[in-house]
């Protein structure tokens, strides 16, 4: 699982406590003893997939360089209910002040890498991926589309830039083209940008038979029918890989999976995963 840019990280948090302290925690200056030491512990309070530790170490060392913390648990684990996480100890303003802005990265990229993981249990021995999409949090894509490789999920393209997805609206824009849109799109593309992959999204079965005559590396089947679907795989028979995306949830994903298509894309993963309960408790 490819990591995350630390240089990345550091700016990430240091943005999130100059937002969260403005001119100071006002609240531990006028209760807490310049010199007082403190331990706590970062604790999951449900079961979850952990990712985004490291924003949590950045937070407490951001805040003063006397602070001591030993990671308990490595991104991609699954963890318990009350497992230790995170060890700090150190001057008690630092931990104090570094508290929200740690566990809201924790809490978030958990809370995503535990709704992947709950997909790809589901689609198990399927053969089947999960993917993610570009619905992401504006800002957070690299840190979300990690906390998707945490929970065992992959990473679709990251942005506009490294993948050719022709999706509806753009075949709307070829209405008339010859000898139809979808052929005229991949063509296209295939000129401009010789080497990168092509998909094409398709709304029916026709533009399916469309995008395989016309060589695309990928097909997105849009909010297809389950024997639709099926007949999809049929009538590709592996010349193209095939994504389904479109109302997919936990409830209808291992039958999604079934049909044979080669990847499940889910926007849920990243625009609607709920964030997971995590406490920081001193001791």
């Amino acid at each position: 699982m490819t990591g995350l840019d630390p240089r990345e990280v550091r700016r990430a948090v240091r943005a999130a406590l100059r937002e969260d302290l403005g001119r100071g925690d006002l609240t531990s200056i006028a209760l807490v003893a310049p010199r007082a030491q403190a331990r706590a512990v970062l604790r999951a309070r449900e079961p979850l997939v952990l990712a985004g530790l490291d924003f949590a170490v950045e937070a407490f060392r951001l805040r003063s360089p006397a602070v001591r913390v030993r990671p308990c648990v490595r991104d991609g684990e699954s963890v318990p209910a009350q497992a230790v996480l995170l060890e700090v100890d150190g001057p008690a303003r630092a931990l104090l002040s570094a508290e929200r802005v740690a566990l809201n990265f924790v809490q978030r990229l958990s809370g995503i890498a535990t709704h992947t993981a709950r997909f790809v249990r589901a689609v198990a021995g399927t053969g089947a991926r999960i993917l993610d999409t570009r619905k992401t949090t504006p800002g957070w894509r690299t840190f979300e589309k990690y906390a998707v490789r945490c929970g065992g999920g992959h990473n679709h393209r990251f942005g506009l830039h490294d993948l050719i997805l022709i999706k509806d609206n753009h075949l709307r824009m070829l209405q008339g083209a010859s000898p139809n849109p979808v052929a005229a799109a991949v063509a296209r593309a295939r000129q401009r940008w010789p080497g990168l992959e092509v998909e094409v999204e398709a709304d029916t079965l026709e533009q399916v038979d469309q995008a395989l005559a016309a060589g695309a590396d990928r097909i997105l089947l849009d909010n297809f029918t389950l024997p639709d679907l099926r007949e999809a795989v049929r009538r590709v028979a592996g010349r193209a890989r095939l994504e389904a995306s479109g109302g997919i949830n936990l409830d209808n994903v291992r039958a999604v999976a079934e049909t044979g298509v080669n990847d499940i894309s889910v926007g849920a993963l990243t625009h609607s995963a709920p964030a997971v309960d995590i406490g920081l408790d001193f001791l």
